[in-house]
Order: C-alpha cells, then sequence, then structure tokens
C-alpha cells in the first residue's frame, strides 16, 4: 500500500516539474548565455528520478502481491513466478504507458547531456516540445490509465496475467520496441526545433543521425523479439500474420528506414531538408497511431492492451493537437535554403536514394490502407472485414524486384554525379543469379517466371554485397553488413515460403500416421505439475524418409489463475529447417489434433534482422560518415 502512494504522489511531483521545466526554459531562452541554465539539467535528471522511482514502486507492488492496487490485481497472482511477476508490470495497459513515460523522460535527459555542443536555444525548443509530449502522457497515465488505482477492501487473490504474456521474450519485447518507439519523440522535438531555428543543415543531420540510429535499431531488435514470440507461442507456425498491431510497429520502422537514407543525403549535400523534417514527424506521428489504435479498443487482436474508448479519445486528441502543432510550424518556419541542392543528376547515389524512398512510402501506404480501411468501413458500414496476408503480399512482392535492384546498383554510385563502373561485373553476377535461381526452384513451385525473377532480385543483392564486402576492405562497412542481412532476410524468406510443409490430422495415443515425406508416431502423454499450471506433455516419433528419427514434445497446459488452456510448440531448430509440432485436445473424443511443420531457414531469418541491428549498430559507433 506504501508504494502505490509513493508511485501515485511521484507522477504528480513529475507532471509539476514538466510545468517547472517549462517555465525555466522559457525564461532561459532569450538570455544571451551560451550554454543552458544548469537548473534544466537537474529539474530534468529529478524528473527523471521521479519517474523511476514510480515504476520501480509498481514493479514493488507486482513482487509482493499487493492486490489493493488494482493493476496488481488485473494482472498478476500468487503463484505466478517471480520473473513473471516483474514482467507483468508492462505487461498490461498500465504499466506498459508508465514504462513509456520512463523512457520519454530518460531520453530528453540524454539528449540535454549528448547535445551540450548544440545551439542553445535549439536545445530548449526541443527540451520544450518533448515537455509538451510527456505533459501529455503523464496527463493520459492520471486521468484515464493510473496504474495506482486503490481497491477495498482488498480482494485476497489477483485475476492473474494471460499466460501467452508469460514468456521470455515478450518480458523483454516491449521495453526494447519502446524504446525504438519513444526514440521517435526525440527527433520528432528536435526537428521541430531546428524548424524553428533554421537549423535543418549538415551539423544538424550529423547530431539527430545518431538518435534516428538508436529508434531504428531498438525498433527492429522489437519487431524481431515479437516475431520470434508469436511464432512459438501462438502455435501458428508463422514469423508475421499481418495482424493489425504489427503493421502499426511496421509502418514507423518504414519511415525510420527512409528518414535513415535521407539523413545521409542531408550529411553529404544539405539537401532533401523539406523531406527530412516530414519523414520526422510522419514516423513519431506513426508511432503514436500504434499507441492509440493498441489502446483505443478499435483493434481486435492477441496483442492489444485495452479496450477503453476513452482512452483512445484521449490519445486521438493529443495526437490530433500536436500533428497540428507540427504542421503549423513547418510551414510557418521551415525555409529551403538552397533549392538547388535538391536538383540531383539521375544517375547518382542521392537519386537512388530517393527513388528507394518512394518505393519504401509506398510499402508504407499498403500497410496503412490494409490496417486502417477496416476500421473506416466499420465505423462507416458497420461491416467488419480483415484484410490478410493475400492483399499485402500481391501489392508488396512484386514492388521489391525493382526495389532489390536499386538496393544493389545505389551504393555502387557516387555522390553527385556518377556512372556505371564494372558493368560486366555486374552482368555477369546477374546472370549467375538467374540461373542459380532457375536450378533451384524449377521444380519447385507452379510460378515459376514470378519466383525467378523475385529470388534472383535477392540472390543478386546477396552476391553484390558480399562482394563489396571483401573487395572494398570493408569500406562503409557498416551499410553492406545492413544490406546484405536485408538480401539474406528477403532469400530466407522466399525460400521458407516455397519450401514449407504442413500436415495437420487427428491422432490418438498408439497410432501412426503415415505422410509422403515420413511418418509420425505418437507414443505416449505424461502429466506435470508447475506452480501455476498444470501440463500435459505429448512424446511422438517423426521418421523421415531417410529413416532419421527426431522425438517431439509438445505441451497443453492448463493455467490456474486465469483458467485458460494454451499449446506450447516443440521446435527441432537446425540451420537449415525447423521442425514445428503443436497439439490441441479434440474434446469429447481421446484424439488429438496435431500440426506438423517443416520450416526452412527460419534461424535464417532471425540471424539476418540481427545483421541489419549489427549494421547499424557499426554505423552509431562509427567515428567518420
Amino acid at each position: 500500500m506504501l508504494a502505490n502512494q509513493i508511485g501515485y504522489y511521484s507522477l504528480i511531483l513529475g507532471l509539476l516539474l514538466s510545468v517547472l521545466l517549462c517555465g525555466v526554459s522559457i525564461k532561459d531562452f532569450n538570455k544571451t548565455n551560451k550554454q543552458i541554465n544548469q537548473n534544466i539539467l537537474s529539474l530534468s535528471f529529478l524528473q527523471l528520478v521521479f519517474v523511476i522511482v514510480s515504476f520501480l514502486s509498481l514493479i514493488v507492488s507486482f513482487i509482493n502481491s499487493d492486490f489493493s492496487n488494482e493493476t496488481v490485481f488485473n494482472n498478476s497472482h500468487t503463484t505466478k513466478p517471480l520473473f513473471y511477476k516483474i514482467s507483468g508490470t508492462w505487461g498490461n495497459h498500465e504499466g506498459s504507458l508508465l514504462l513509456w513515460l520512463l523512457v520519454l523522460t530518460l531520453f530528453i535527459f540524454l539528449f540535454l547531456i549528448k547535445s551540450r555542443e548544440q545551439p542553445k536555444k535549439y536545445r530548449i525548443l526541443t527540451l520544450l516540445f518533448q515537455q509538451i509530449i510527456i505533459i501529455g502522457f503523464f496527463l493520459f497515465v492520471l486521468i484515464t490509465s493510473n496504474p495506482f488505482n486503490y481497491l477495498f477492501p482488498i480482494p485476497n487473490e489477483g485475476l492473474g496475467l494471460n499466460p501467452i504474456l508469460q514468456d521470455p521474450a515478450l518480458a523483454i519485447h516491449p521495453p526494447i520496441l519502446y524504446l525504438g518507439y519513444v526514440g521517435t519523440s526525440i527527433i520528432f522535438s528536435s526537428s521541430l526545433a531546428a524548424v524553428t531555428q533554421n537549423y535543418v543543415t549538415k551539423e544538424w543531420g550529423q547530431h539527430i543521425k545518431k538518435w534516428v540510429l538508436v529508434s531504428w535499431i531498438f525498433l527492429t531488435i522489437g519487431i524481431m523479439l515479437g516475431s520470434i514470440w508469436a511464432y512459438y507461442e501462438l502455435g501458428w507456425g508463422g514469423f508475421w500474420f499481418w495482424d493489425p498491431v504489427e503493421n502499426v510497429s511496421l509502418m514507423p520502422w518504414l519511415t525510420l528506414t527512409a528518414l535513415l537514407h535521407c539523413i545521409v543525403v542531408l550529411e553529404r549535400r544539405a539537401s532533401l531538408t523539406s523531406w527530412v523534417v516530414i519523414l520526422s514527424i510522419t514516423t513519431f506521428t506513426l508511432s503514436m497511431c500504434g499507441t492509440f489504435l493498441v489502446r483505443s479498443g478499435i483493434l481486435n487482436s492477441v496483442h492489444t492492451f485495452a479496450n477503453d474508448p476513452a482512452r483512445g479519445i484521449f490519445i486521438l486528441i493529443f495526437l490530433f493537437a500536436l500533428i497540428v502543432l507540427s504542421l503549423g510550424i513547418f510551414f510557418i518556419f521551415h525555409k529551403e535554403n538552397n533549392k538547388s541542392s535538391n536538383n540531383f543528376f539521375w544517375l547518382s547515389r542521392e537519386t537512388s536514394i530517393l527513388i528507394n524512398n518512394w518505393f519504401m512510402m509506398y510499402f508504407l501506404a499498403v500497410v496503412l490502407i490494409g490496417t486502417v480501411y477496416p476500421i473506416f468501413l466499420d465505423v462507416i458500414s458497420s461491416e467488419k472485414i480483415s484484410v490478410g496476408p493475400p492483399f499485402y503480399h500481391k501489392l508488396i512482392v512484386p514492388f521489391l524486384i525493382p526495389f532489390l535492384l536499386f538496393m544493389s546498383l545505389g551504393p555502387r554510385l557516387k555522390w553527385i554525379k556518377s556512372k556505371i563502373e564494372n558493368k560486366n561485373s555486374l552482368i555477369i553476377t546477374f546472370i549467375i543469379s538467374v540461373m542459380l535461381t532457375f536450378f533451384i526452384i524449377k521444380n519447385l513451385t507452379a510460378d515459376l517466371l514470378f519466383y525467378t525473377v523475385l529470388i534472383s532480385a535477392a540472390f543478386f543483392l546477396f552476391f553484390t554485397t558480399l562482394k563489396e564486402l571483401f573487395i572494398k576492405k570493408f569500406n562503409n562497412i557498416s551499410q553492406t553488413v545492413s544490406h546484405f542481412g536485408f538480401s539474406l532476410l528477403i532469400l530466407s524468406i522466399l525460400f521458407n515460403s516455397i519450401l514449407s510443409s504442413e500436415i495437420i490430422t487427428n491422432i490418438k495415443i498408439g497410432e501412426r500416421y503415415d505422410y509422403n515425406k515420413g511418418e509420425i508416431f505418437f507414443k505416449k502423454v505424461e502429466e506435470r505439475k508447475e506452480s501455476n499450471f498444470n501440463s500435459i506433455i505429448a512424446s511422438f516419433e517423426i521418421k523421415d524418409k531417410n529413416g532419421k528419427t527426431i522425438e517431439l514434445k509438445p505441451e497443453i497446459r492448463i493455467y490456474n489463475q486465469p483458467i485458460i488452456i494454451t499449446s506450447e510448440a516443440d521446435i527441432r531448430t537446425t540451420l537449415l529447417e525447423d521442425k514445428f509440432l503443436v497439439m490441441n485436445l479434440v474434446k469429447g473424443n481421446e484424439y488429438f489434433n496435431i500440426r506438423y511443420q517443416i520450416k526452412p531457414f527460419m534461424v535464417w531469418i532471425w540471424v539476418s534482422v540481427l545483421l541489419l541491428s549489427l549494421g547499424g549498430l557499426m554505423s552509431l559507433f562509427k567515428k567518420e560518415i
């Protein structure tokens, strides 16, 4: 109970400090001193301390199973393991927003420390814009989503955390994803400050690039962790399902990627200043849209946190105010210093980056329409539809072909004006890519022409970036590693989709099921009791056509609080393929329904995303551009 009081009043003090920070900053703005008032840094640190205290108070309440706290009561239980009690702190709506607020205050404090060399007025304006966002989130938490609501009489037991959220990957997925989301707020605030001060320059580009990279790296890793969790926990046997909440994390990633490439042009030539600012505003807007969709109750997804319309309305009004503010500042203050610098020669690296930005915006438009259209249709006509993978595949996949070709050729072009060098080498590489693809897939798919062209483009990017790694003696290695990782990602996804196989059948203990590539034998089941669930563990022997046998042990878990039955897949992973088995009990029957999948190159999908992130990390810590 004491922890609840400390946490709640720490939030109120943090809000008051936001107001005080705004006042002190405005007062210091017109002073002639070159450095900002030291009190601003002290107040920002104190605000961070109060939010940390509030967050730690919530963690203590979860650890102690303090059911006088409504958030703890709704999302915890005495039998829940300690690790999931702690992760349950941010595995709910109220706690996740408190974590969001913690990262907001942390990032602005770090910004003030890391930007000492930047102009004083720019730093103060960035702080003011960021405090507007922070005040909005303080009010949102305190008015609609208080994590310290008091319950009386105090319940003896809690309702428990959704069992599918009791998972190690999902315990670290939200904090990492939030670091990516909230990092876009600093990009947003600093871009508005730079526009106001007419400071959208090469120097600003070099400064803000680090924050773009930090957000992009965390968002990339966060999306990957969520994908891994969905793959093995939800029992669907896939890594991406175009679920609306997956899409709202992909959209800011697309704009961040486009922004990262445009910042490189800004550093080199002080060009694309308007587009950089628009992308900065759009990226944060999409992050906020994700917050609105997840917490408004509009979306129906396993990932959504809340279904309170009042919360959605609050975020929608707040988001609308931020958009109006940002667009007003952009149109009033933004000046294109050198319009001629935006005239690019048709064959140059700048042009290739711009063209790939167009592709990114097209992909963004497809994902946005596929996510939002069902919502508008429901509002207008009360007709419910769901937009599934075929929509995205038909609209996105064909455009991947030119996108991959531009990715292959763009980095080989020079800045300002260029010509294609080593034409023979590129032609030979492309021919090898086409021939290799044809021989690999000629017997695997009916759609031979389309997949040959698509996979050839992916192989072309793969071979050109691989060659770049060694021939240029690791010059610009961060870019090459990321592009190599992306080519590996596309190849892994394509071969995974072409070569995957699936068996779905009903089977009982002692039975054998023969299929064209082997045999499944259901040996036995055994029961096991844990602190917060009972488990039925099945044992299957799977023999392939070469006579090689593996044993897989999927589970059915019956959780005690809340009473929910979940299916836990067993996955045997090798470098070449995953063998994935999940089962469900057929009601009123001695049969079990099993889904057995062979998923080639799954591990390479995760490795390729790590390579993407590694490229970003290498760029972040590189001393020179």
